[in-house]
């Protein structure tokens, strides 16, 4: 598996990649209904093949049994690390159990996403974001996650954000000229970004020139789209206050950790050959067709400490091709289009929003 995870993450074509997820995931199944009872007990109710033959035969669970069952196939002394959703005081939180293992392929499988997007070369990085968020590196909500996976791709690291939420002019000036020659990466949430950063800067007639910069942002779209504002939206804003013309939308959760779904540059999400996805019927949970809006399942070979390699989420989405997206890159291609409706608010950034009273109830 190392191999798949070490090369081009966007390189095998259907045929391949099914032949590789069927026979990973069937192990992963078999592993954790061996070492996880919680699982185990779930999977006795759930009618289902001890080998599938095909993605959509694997079974799956919803990602809120995270919040309410405490779900891990390995002894407790090798768990390193608890990662936790984002989250109100009046919600449960996700919690996933880390070992080793599992850390180690998640950081492998993240690299081998992200540098083929921005290159192997660590840029100097902007994160849109407070330095508190990652003090404690055993116990990280998802942003603190997401600020620290990326943040393996940068140098120089400029954290923009005071714990008031507001932007360090001053080191930014300072940071731009120390940088004026260089590419630079950006990394943050996308609600933060739009709030704190290009809407403070819009506000004080702040225009900067980022060249031939790369910003990769993603959490919770839900406010952004109250104020009517898409993903094109928010390029062409960013564009034109700050001229950062790459920007790379990605989708993730908590709960697969590492098998991101980066945004390619005609706009679609892209799934890795470790990972894919499937869209289901929102009444049936039938497997839907190339175009047909359902709920989106994720899949993933990486998860070894806990039994979340195949779940449903509480997103709604499409799937737009496979192996034919004009960026060149193999595998499917997806639109995310909202949430389930009354699903809980759990976006990094939609979260941050509502905890301070920017987001109503």
């Amino acid at each position: 598996m190392n191999t798949i995870i070490f090369q081009n993450p966007y390189e095998l074509d259907k045929t391949q990649k099914q032949q590789f997820l069927i026979n990973e995931l069937n192990h992963l199944t078999d592993f954790h209904r061996k070492h996880c009872p919680a699982y185990k007990n779930i999977l006795k109710n759930v009618p289902f093949p001890k080998k599938v033959n095909t993605l959509e035969e694997v079974p799956y669970l919803p990602v809120q049994l995270f919040k309410i069952l405490d779900l891990y196939s390995v002894p407790k002394e090798k768990i390193i690390k608890t990662l936790t959703s984002s989250g109100t005081t009046s919600q449960q939180v996700s919690k996933v159990f880390i070992d080793r293992e599992t850390s180690l392929l998640q950081s492998k499988a993240l690299v081998s996403i992200v540098t083929s997007f921005v290159g192997k070369k660590r840029l100097p990085m902007i994160i849109v974001d407070t330095k508190n968020v990652i003090k404690n590196r055993k116990a990280f909500s998802a942003r603190g996650a997401g600020i620290v996976g990326f943040s393996n791709f940068g140098r120089n690291h400029f954290y923009l954000l005071d714990d008031d939420m507001n932007v360090d002019w001053d080191g930014l000036y300072e940071f731009l000229e120390t940088h004026k020659d260089e590419k630079i990466l950006l990394f943050g949430f996308t609600f933060m970004i739009w709030k704190y950063f290009y809407k403070t800067a819009k506000q004080k007639g702040i225009k900067l020139n980022f060249k031939d910069s790369i910003l990769i942002h993603g959490g919770g779209w839900k406010k952004l789209k109250e104020e009517a504002v898409g993903n094109e939206e928010f390029k062409e804003a960013l564009y034109e206050q700050f001229r950062i013309s790459s920007v790379h939308n990605y989708y993730g959760m908590v709960e697969q950790v590492g098998s991101i779904f980066m945004e390619c540059e005609k706009g679609f999400l892209h799934a890795p050959d470790f990972a894919d996805v499937i869209v289901r019927d929102m009444e049936t949970l039938a497997p839907l067709r190339i175009g047909e809006k359902g709920i989106i399942q994720v899949l993933s070979v990486l998860p070894k400490s806990y039994p979340g390699h195949s779940l449903l989420t509480e997103d709604v989405g499409k799937i737009v091709g496979e192996d034919d997206c004009l960026c060149g890159r193999k595998g499917k291609y997806f639109m995310v289009e909202g949430r389930i409706p009354k699903a809980e608010l759990r976006g990094c950034s939609d979260t941050h929003a509502y905890a301070r009273n920017e987001v109503m109830t």
